[in-house]
This record gives C-alpha cells, structure tokens and sequence, in this order.
C-alpha cells in the first residue's frame, strides 16, 4: 500500500481581505520526491505555499500532513511534523552573524541545547562555503551567501518536506545550482520531500521530478519535467 502524500491539499481557496488568490487548488508530495510549481506572477504560488505552511489561512479546504488534518495548522505544529519554508526574500536578520542567525534559529526551533552543535556541523559539511564567512555579520555578505545562510537556517531542522519559495532570485544560474545541487543529493539519501517553486523554469526542471503549472490560482497542468521541455509548449503555458 502506498504511503500517504507527506503534504497535501484538497479543494483549497485561500487569500487576502476576502479577495480570492488560489481557487480550488489540489496538490500533493511524496517521502523522495521534488515537486516543481511554476507559473506567472501573481498565479498564486507564494500563496500556497503561505498557505500550505500555515501563515495564511484558507477560506476552505483541506491540507494534510502524512494524509492527517492536524488540529492546528500553524508554523510551529507544521515544523514539529518535520515541515520547513523558506520564504521568498532570504528573510535573514542583516545585524546578526551567521553563526547568531543559526543559534537563533537553533532556539526557535526547539532543538535540544545537546544537539545543537551536531546540527551546525551538519548543515557547515551540506554547505561548506558558509564556513568562510560563519562569524560575519549577515548584512555584509553577498545575496548568494545569504541566500545559503537561508537555506542552511531551513535545513537546521533537519525537515522531512522542504518547501523553498523563489531560492534563485538575484542568482546567477550557476550559483543558484551550486545552492541546489546539495540539496538534491540530500533530498535523495534521507528520501525528504521538497517543494520548489521557481521563476528560473530551465534550472528548477533538471533537479525536479514532478512538475505543477498554476495559473490565475489554479493547477492547469500536473506532469513531469520532460514534457516541458519544448519551448513552444512552456510559452503555450504561461
């Protein structure tokens, strides 16, 4: 029997001061697998995922975690069921060092004060350039840094559903796949399910399984990345 989707949604309508963002949205991710959502601005996409990680709250619908309605959908019950977000816009604290912004999050998240080292030395050894500029305050570093510092923050928890929101703004192709391709191979030793959603379409495809089309917050397509990879059909999407 197959094991119920790690996240889900069903039928969601969500959005802000009572005007409608997403409409009828139904989507889902499985234990190993990346699921790709795509789409125009304004599709909807950062609703979802605000909305499937509990900082906006639908208007109907469900969102289940391991195929369960939890009591409270929330942030901090969402991040004891092993969900984490990174939110779009890095989010990083400028004043702080590297190593402050960890502790903190550290803190916040509950970890054990015994495991905490364990989990720095972790996320240093997944992303090792952060340890050229560890003790630097976060202001100072380039947006690819921190952008790693975010990613590296999120990944503390050691999350069973990774979901990143726009990780390649203001990066160079390449260096937005220097910050995925770790992630990847992470995602694909401890089976941990991501959600990715992405403006940058060609590089977001090649580390993905699955792909998700939004358009005026709804799912117009569900397949998988090599049946994207016409221009022409790309172009017919958006």
């Amino acid at each position: 029997m197959m094991a119920a989707p790690v996240l889900a949604a069903q039928s969601l309508v969500a959005g802000y001061g009572g005007r409608p963002v997403l409409s009828d949205v139904s989507i889902e991710v499985r234990a190993g697998e990346v699921l790709c959502v795509i789409g125009h601005n304004g599709a909807g996409k950062s609703t979802l995922m605000r909305s499937l990680f509990g900082l906006t709250r639908p208007v109907s619908g469900k969102i289940l975690v391991d195929g369960k309605e939890l009591a409270h959908h929330v942030p901090r019950v969402l991040a004891a069921h092993g969900v984490a977000l990174m939110p779009e816009g890095r989010g990083i604290f400028p004043g702080l060092t590297v190593a402050e912004i960890f502790d903190l999050a550290l803190w916040s998240g509950n970890i054990a004060a015994g495991e905490r080292a364990a989990r720095i030395d972790w996320v240093l050894n997944l992303l090792p350039p952060i340890k050229a500029f560890y003790g630097k305050r976060a202001g100072f570093l380039s947006g690819g840094q921190q952008q790693m510092v975010s990613i590296g923050r999120t990944l503390l928890s050691r999350p069973r559903c990774l979901m990143l929101d726009e990780p390649s703004i203001g990066l160079a192709p390449k260096l937005f796949q220097d910050l995925l391709q770790p992630i990847r191979t992470l995602q694909r030793e401890v089976n941990m399910a991501v959600i990715l959603v992405e403006q940058n379409v060609r590089e977001a495809l090649k580390i993905s399984d699955r792909v998700v089309v939004m358009k005026a917050g709804q799912v117009i397509l569900d397949t998988v990345p090599e049946e994207l990879s016409d221009n022409a059909r790309l172009m017919e999407l958006y």
